[in-house]
């Protein structure tokens, strides 16, 4: 079945938003093995939409658009549909009844301009969106099957996942059964993992089980797509394959389907009752700011420590002058990260501090990462050195400082060389 995505709105066009969503709906179609053939980008104009539509309904078997069911003046979405189909706007009455609703709870009066979300064409299939007021639809234009989605990306998602792809599924005559398994990993490029993993979809001859990735610096998705007559099917494809990326990428997978590395530290600690405090210089807070906001984590997480001068970090944790040099070194790491857990009173302290080259950002532009970890027991040392520009060398110290961590609760080593690091 071949499928087109139409996004819709000046803003997207003009470049003033990123279109992520075309990103996110792509990848989610590929994932259940739907191909994508065609994307178009149209502004908030008729004449300009009715053309993309009317195109896109001869030569598409379903089109996904996305965008325009607002309740302004330039959200065109319902009106320019209803006339590529030929049929009139009816005002639905039970979205009508849903948006007042809406409303009422939060103690607001519906505007008059939002009557208009419930306007849809006369032979429309209404989209359930459970969290917005913008209304989904699907309805025929041409030999092509239109499925209109919110621009809110939240909205659009859960659609996209509960309304949009089972129809296409079902539309498209694929296997009964398809599953989508994702292994994260950290430490391993694109080209290094496809070639640990080289034949590994010979262990299904049916060529029902599909192997891909997706790299987004500095973690690695590897993902499996496999269809099967029901689930249990399924599992039976699965099983030897995903046990055999386990043992083929081993340690570097850090986390599974929905897991987060953040949310496997998290539960980790909470499962040995344990606590956690951080102390960094370069990363911005951002290994504090993504286990912190997690449920759960006001019981563990004790305190975040963010500051580039290390002098200043030092005096947070109650080291004087003396004991900081001004050199970030290891010896100088693994006291901050002791001195940082008895001053919080938390079982682990984890130091990552970074030392930045000097001079302007450019492509051997790099930083020395240093990680400890301290215990009641001992401190655990990583050292690290990444090149490729500063929010290269930022985002990689963040990943390395959670991984590290991640394999020590495991009882994995902290050292193995990725293939981010310079040899």
């Amino acid at each position: 079945m071949r499928v087109e995505i139409i996004c819709t709105g000046d803003e997207v066009l003009t470049g003033k938003i990123v279109n992520s969503n075309f990103s996110h709906i792509s990848q989610r179609l590929e994932d259940v093995g739907l191909t994508v053939v065609w994307g178009t980008t149209v502004g908030d104009d008729r004449a300009a939409l009715l053309e993309a539509f009317q195109r896109a309904s001869t030569r598409a078997d379903a089109v996904i658009v996305n965008g325009g069911l607002g309740p302004t003046v330039d959200d065109l979405s319902q009106e320019i549909a209803a006339r590529a189909a030929g049929v009139e706007l009816v005002l639905h009455q039970e979205w009508l009844g849903r948006m007042e609703a809406f409303f009422t709870k939060r103690a607001r009066v519906m505007p008059p301009n939002n009557r208009k979300q419930a306007m849809l064409p006369a032979t429309a299939e209404m989209l359930d969106n459970p969290i917005g007021t913008a209304c989904g639809f699907a309805l025929d234009i041409g030999k092509a099957r239109f499925l209109f989605t919110p621009g809110v990306p939240r909205e659009l998602k859960r659609m996209l996942e509960e309304q949009v792809i089972p129809r296409l599924l079902k539309r498209s005559g694929t296997a009964n059964s398809i599953h989508l398994k994702r292994f994260h990993s950290y430490g391993i490029g694109e080209s290094h993992a496809d070639t640990l993993l080289a034949g590994i979809e010979e262990l299904v001859p049916d060529n029902s089980v599909k192997l891909g990735f997706r790299a987004h610096y500095p973690q690695l998705e590897t993902k499996l797509t496999v269809r099967g007559i029901d689930r249990a099917d399924i599992d039976r494809k699965l099983a030897p394959m995903q046990a055999e990326v386990r043992k083929r990428l081993g340690n570097f997978i850090l986390a599974e389907d929905d897991q987060t590395l953040e949310g496997v530290v998290l539960a980790a600690l909470k499962g040995r009752n344990a606590s956690l405090a951080v102390a960094e210089n370069f990363t911005s807070g951002q290994i504090a700011a993504r286990i912190g906001h997690l449920p759960g984590a006001e019981h563990v997480f004790r305190r975040g420590i963010v500051a580039r001068d290390l002098r200043q970090i030092g005096a947070a944790v109650g080291l004087d002058a003396a004991q900081i040099s001004g050199q970030i070194d290891a010896a100088v790491v693994a006291s901050v990260a002791q001195a940082l857990r008895r001053a919080t009173g938390a079982s682990h302290g984890l130091a990552v501090l970074i030392a930045l080259d000097e001079g302007d950002d450019r492509l051997d532009f790099g930083g020395t990462i240093l990680i400890a970890i301290a215990t009641a027991n001992g401190t655990a040392m990583r050292e690290a050195r990444i090149l490729g520009g500063r929010e290269w060398v930022r985002l990689g110290a963040t990943e390395m400082g959670l991984d590290c961590f991640r394999r020590f609760l495991q009882g994995l080593p902290i050292d193995e060389r990725t293939d981010f690091e310079k040899k």
